[in-house]
């Protein structure tokens, strides 16, 4: 069931499905120590005699949605059976470690009726169910699950403030011991104050409602590293109240959000609201010490027994890409200064991290074929210097940058140096940005292009000029390798890549792949290149999905959570907002423009009601797949928008070259005229135009 509505502080993350159930909450890192790991924390009602759980077949109906323009959620669930609308209202604080539901319930007879709303707690902490404990709290009159520097304390009340009508906890998956939630479901909770082990909890909020009235009540769990830190946010929620907290939470994303103000206006409504909502659930996949995690849904670990949790640097560097350019300078600066301290003294990036800057999981190999090879993806460690200039030139940071200058941006650039064959001047292979082949592939020599070009800015701006024309040579012959090599003049298109598959026979990839933007979004190539449209023209030939749901595959014969034969892979949000950014770019008036409106009104028209956008969708029914949200997703989209928008407002003040006043204070035009105008430079030197 794809996560919607995900709701965080850069500390606490809380995931749910789309009945408002918890089913990953992350503490300290987002993305790290799911301490829920896709249970589901159940959510009962008991009216009448008659129990129900929310979520089950049970003529449960279910509507959730953001309040505009904040990382405030609400829900209604609706039972015509039961003659009950449960609606809540939730939000992680912007500020402490508290998840806070405000709770009302509407009753639908006309005869007064007493309704027990049932939260269960089905945590492993620390992502497993060994050792844990949960007890009754006396003094706050909640339940408190712990393990190691790991506390949970969840309490509940009415709105006269008295605290559990009910409570329980008690040995969950053991033997006969299916869990406490069962306990709930003939109206009386046991009152057991303590468990220990593998074990869960139910507590109960008990609420008198009159005919065709409603009554409100309060639920909220205070997260720490200690008992006394969460009976300290316990009291918080007591003394100020919930509707306070969320409150505050309201205007400070609404704040959040409105203190930027692009020329939304351009663009259809449905567009621009699902603009600010990326940019919320940006936010919330960032984590606090600035790793930006791909996305945060632990169903993916039934598809190979791993997530989605972890800081890819393309990934991050994209994004921190479209943060800067939607003016959200702190979330990147705190991102280049994580992966500043990740660099390897060789200068280059691993596969991906885990949110606390450890090494994660990974499956490329240090071995192949008895032969030593570096693991990596080296468009990973090109894109971040490419990040990280496009971020100095729009905000001009020259402190922040200067700490970063030599051990991050030098060390790389010199290994995008030598990282090469020294016989074609192409990289040397790597795996892909899909992390499925190994081999030389365009996206990769795009982004080491754009990496190298943004070094010999660096090192020219810092007065080491030498250095720069260094770089500017490397990165000449690199172009002019991918124009030797994988440009096929006989075909009329650029390759994917080549695969060396011994020491003397290459492999030629022909498959048409929507990485190609690479060749043009980081300065390789123009866009007008006549190469590069018969490129992208392959590309939207072979890879649209001809289906009522349409949009972009990944590449030809994408097996990837791959559902039917007939469609050359599931249609993906960013593959389909790249093709959209070739045609933003090669646009020559408004009416050009109107293709790549359509791209991202597609994007709209599918994602879910949240506005959450999943990695893929069903190819016949437009369902999310593989992970939701993801944050390559949202970014995307935004970066796009950001495209769009200034492509729209030149044409409209009738200029190519002065920036429009709209993006003044930023001007991000200047990033494109400098890198430009180095990319001239460098193409000036290559040998192959």
């Amino acid at each position: 069931m794809p996560r919607d509505i995900p709701l965080g502080n850069g500390r606490l993350l809380v995931c749910f499905d789309n009945f408002s159930r918890i089913r990953d909450l992350y503490y300290p890192h987002v993305g790290q120590e799911n301490h829920v790991t896709g249970n589901r924390m159940r959510i009962g009602v008991w009216v009448d005699g008659e129990f129900s759980w929310i979520g089950t077949l049970d003529g449960w109906k279910a509507d959730e949605f953001y309040e505009t323009n904040t990382l405030v959620a609400q829900s209604s669930l609706y039972n015509k059976r039961l003659g009950l609308i449960v609606s809540f209202r939730d939000c992680v604080d912007f500020h402490e470690d508290l998840f806070i539901r405000t709770v009302t319930v509407k009753n639908l007879h006309d005869s007064t009726r007493n309704v027990r709303i049932y939260f269960h707690q089905d945590f492993d902490i620390s992502g497993n169910n060994v050792g844990d404990t949960a007890a009754f709290d006396p003094r706050s009159q909640g339940i408190v699950h712990y393990k190691a520097r790991r506390y949970f304390l969840v309490n509940c009340m009415d709105e006269r403030g008295e605290g559990p009508h009910q409570f329980a906890t008690g040995l969950k998956g053991l033997s006969e011991k299916e869990g406490t939630f069962l306990d709930a479901e003939d109206g009386e909770l046991s009152g057991n104050p303590i468990a220990q082990g593998s074990v869960d909890s139910v507590v109960a909020l008990g609420l008198h409602i009159a005919p065709n009235e409603e009554a409100r009540g309060h639920y909220w769990i205070s997260v720490g590293k200690n008992w006394e830190e969460v009976l300290r946010k316990d009291s918080l929620v007591k003394y100020k109240g919930s509707d306070k907290l969320v409150k505050r939470t309201h205007d400070y994303w609404r704040l959040w959000i409105i203190k930027e103000t692009p020329p939304l206006e351009l663009l259809p409504e449905e567009v621009r609201e699902l603009y600010n909502r990326s940019l919320l659930i940006l936010r919330t996949q960032i984590d606090h010490e600035g790793g930006i995690v791909a996305a945060n849904d632990s169903d993916a670990i039934q598809f190979n027994k791993d997530t989605y949790s972890y800081v890819w640097p393309r990934d991050g560097a994209l994004v921190a890409n479209a943060l800067d350019l939607a003016g959200y300078p702190v979330p990147s600066q705190n991102f280049f200064q994580f992966i500043g301290r990740l660099i390897t003294k060789d200068g280059y990036l691993m596969h991906k991290y885990n949110p606390d800057g450890s090494l994660a999981s990974s499956w490329h190999p240090w071995v192949k074929d008895g032969k030593e090879q570096l693991p990596i993806q080296e468009d990973e460690t090109a894109l971040a210097i490419w990040s990280l200039w496009n971020h100095f030139v729009i905000y001009r940071d020259i402190e922040f940058i200067k700490p970063l200058y030599r051990p991050f941006v030098k060390r790389a650039a010199g290994f995008l140096c030598t990282y090469r064959d020294k016989e074609t001047g192409l990289p040397l292979p790597s795996y892909d940005l899909w992390e499925e082949e190994r081999g030389v592939h365009a996206f990769t020599i795009g982004a080491v292009f754009g990496g190298l070009t943004a070094a010999a800015l660096f090192c020219s701006i810092f007065g080491e000029e030498e250095k720069a024309e260094h770089y500017r040579t490397v990165a000449a012959e690199v172009r002019d390798a991918c124009s030797r090599y994988l440009w096929q003049k006989e075909k009329g298109f650029f390759l994917r890549g080549l695969h060396v598959e011994d020491s003397k026979t290459v492999f030629r990839d022909k498959t048409a792949d929507s990485s190609a933007w690479g060749l043009f979004a980081f300065g390789l190539y123009s866009p007008e290149d006549p190469r590069v449209k018969k490129t992208m023209e392959r590309i939207r030939r072979r890879l649209w999905v001809d289906t009522p749901v349409g949009g972009l595959a990944r590449y030809e014969d994408d097996g990837y959570y791959r559902v039917s034969h007939e469609v050359p892979g599931n249609p993906w949000f960013i593959c389909t907002l790249w093709y959209a950014d070739y045609l933003i770019e090669t646009a020559k008036d408004d009416s050009q423009l109107k293709e790549a409106v359509e791209l991202l009104e597609w994007a709209v028209k599918h994602a879910r009601p949240s506005g959450v956008l999943a990695e893929q969708v069903h190819p016949f029914t437009g369902e999310p797949l593989s992970v939701s949200p993801l944050t390559w997703s949202h970014s995307t989209f935004v970066a796009t928008c950001q495209r769009l928008m200034k492509k729209m407002e030149k044409f409209r003040t009738g200029s190519r070259h002065e920036t429009p006043k709209m993006f003044s204070r930023r001007d991000a035009d200047w990033v494109a005229r400098l890198f430009s105008k180095e990319c001239d430079s460098i193409h000036k030197i290559c040998s192959i135009k």
